[in-house]
């Protein structure tokens, strides 16, 4: 198993599926039988509560971080074995919160829990960069498009000047027929590929349904990718059908991701074109250049 039980869930940008990695990847993780804790460290943008259809009371993360309650009266049991932490989403709350009070926060977890995921916010400011440097690892989310690769390789860049370590990539939403490589993008980031996360319809269906998606649609692509890098990440022996089981037959492509419905990927037929592959790949590549170049 790994020695490392604090990982920060983290992406330079919003929307590329960083809470939803947060909440499958711990809730994998417990139906493994480790105890588990998601915390929602996005102080400012809170959302992860409504991926788990948790209505908190007046106790939340912000009380903590402002000294008005302890860690333990703003953890909420959502299933056995896991747990969660969620922010207020009142901006008169998160003023008065003191970022510095989570180091401590996350050393209780640590003590009761086997695992402690952080949900951090993205962008730039003290609140998102003190996870990265209190975790043992970072996760990196992000999707293949050049936009989210550039503001990956800045979180990188955090990472390391907040001392901490990068686990590696997670990619989402990606296509069995995309148009650049999954590991050349980790390569050109220096970074490991940890797991790659199909395009898949129920994803969205289950954040509307407030129901994590390997519960939601336990034997769909997405859910089966999530539950494979519970596996690959800690050591853990997490159920994943195999690959003869007709209903998940198609969860690998060549690139290690799950197939897309066949509307998606009747889709995708039309971006085949060498010269469409061509241009995005240059654009992928102009992303992680002008990243490395910026101060």
């Amino acid at each position: 198993m790994s020695h490392e039980t604090v990982y920060a869930i983290a992406s330079g940008k919003g929307g590329v599926g960083k809470t939803t990695t947060t909440v499958n990847l711990g809730t994998a993780l417990a139906d493994a039988g480790a105890r588990v804790a998601i915390v929602d460290a996005d102080l400012g943008m809170a959302n992860l509560a409504g991926f788990v259809s948790l209505s908190p009371d007046s106790t939340t993360l912000h009380d903590v971080l402002a000294g008005d309650a302890s860690i333990e009266d703003a953890t909420y049991r959502l299933a056995d074995d896991i747990v969660a932490v969620p922010s207020g989403t009142s901006l008169d709350e998160y003023a008065e919160t003191s970022p510095e009070g989570l180091r401590e926060a996350v050393e209780d977890l640590r003590s009761r829990f086997d695992y402690v995921l952080l949900d951090v916010g993205a962008g730039i400011s003290h609140e998102t960069v003190l996870p990265l440097g209190l975790a043992d690892a970072v996760v990196l989310v992000s999707t293949p498009e050049p936009a989210a690769v550039h503001d990956t390789k800045k979180t990188v860049e955090l990472t390391d000047r907040s001392g901490g370590e990068v686990a590696g990539l997670v990619l989402t939403r990606t296509r069995p027929d995309g148009d650049v490589s999954h590991e050349d993008l980790a390569d050109r980031l220096e970074v490991p590929l940890l797991g790659t996360i199909p395009e898949d319809p129920a994803a969205r269906d289950s954040v509307y349904a407030g129901t994590p998606l390997v519960v939601y649609e336990p034997d769909g692509p997405a859910a089966v990718a999530y539950r494979r890098l519970a596996a690959d990440l800690t050591g853990l022996e997490v159920p994943v059908p195999t690959d003869d089981d007709p209903e998940t037959a198609d969860a690998d492509a060549d690139d290690g991701t799950s197939a897309v419905s066949e509307s998606d990927t009747a889709a995708d037929a039309a971006t085949d074109e060498t010269e469409e592959r061509e241009a995005a790949h240059d654009d992928v590549s102009s992303a992680i250049t002008e990243a490395e170049s910026d101060p």
